[in-house]
């Protein structure tokens, strides 16, 4: 997580201003001091190849790590990082699915990892998703690299339904810190989204908001030609204290 101090009570301006994404770009880099700071704080966005050539290892292992750091210290989490990979096996999925029950029992007495009974049944019920979509697109990765980041809102409920525990955030840092373009709904981002005049949730939810926000960065795209990751960075850098 990178948090970068700035203004904590932004000052809005009008709704047509902040409607045109270089506006927006244009406060984020007087809040960071220049365009070129602006651009060293965005995240990389892996080609479609890239994605493709990640191992389905590296997706459940990322899926792992995201649900165990929802509502626990992501600095923990990756300090004992090393032995979740040897308790699970490098979170091989062919590895995994041998496990027993009563070895899976066992993790919940296992000091490698977070024990947490729901948090190893979201492993299980991952390993079987990635396994699942694996057997039909012939990789994990295929299959997110395929997906279009215009309709990112459709991968996020795709992942809530069928995989364990990735729905709202943790899928959206999911798909983020393996590469895949898409937004982040921060808090500075939500700030900014309400004041272009989306009438959105404090935490955007249903459908309906998150149709509206996916059609806001797909305009964005369409006005400035960045990816989702980086629209949604420069947004959050807008704003607030930036907790990215």
């Amino acid at each position: 997580m990178i948090c970068l101090t700035g203004q904590t009570t932004p000052q809005i301006h009008s709704k047509n201003f902040w409607m045109r994404f270089k506006n927006i770009r244009a406060r984020a880099a007087k809040r960071k001091g220049s365009d070129a700071n602006l651009v060293k704080l965005l995240p990389k966005v892996s080609s479609q190849q890239k994605l493709k050539t990640l191992g389905n290892d590296r997706y459940l292992a990322m899926m792992t790590k995201v649900v165990n750091q929802a509502g626990f210290s992501w600095k923990v989490i990756e300090n004992k990082w090393p032995e979740f990979e040897e308790a699970f096996f490098g979170f091989d999925p062919e590895k995994l699915a041998l496990v027993s029950p009563e070895q899976w029992e066992g993790y919940l007495s296992d000091r490698r990892v977070v024990r947490n009974g729901q948090k190893i049944n979201a492993l299980q019920k991952n390993l079987f998703f990635v396994l699942e979509i694996s057997r039909e697109y012939g990789s994990f990765g295929s299959f997110v690299a395929g997906w279009p980041s215009s309709d990112q809102i459709g991968l996020m409920e795709y992942l809530k339904k069928h995989g364990g525990r990735l729905g709202g955030n943790s899928g959206m840092y999911f798909l983020r810190r393996m590469g895949k373009d898409c937004f982040i709904l921060s808090r500075d981002v939500i700030v900014v989204l309400k004041s272009v005049g989306l009438e959105i949730a404090g935490r955007p939810s249903s459908k309906r908001d998150l149709r509206k926000i996916q059609d806001q960065f797909n305009a964005w795209h369409d006005e400035s030609g960045l990816p989702l990751s980086h629209l949604s960075r420069i947004t959050a850098c807008s704003v607030g204290e930036n907790v990215l």
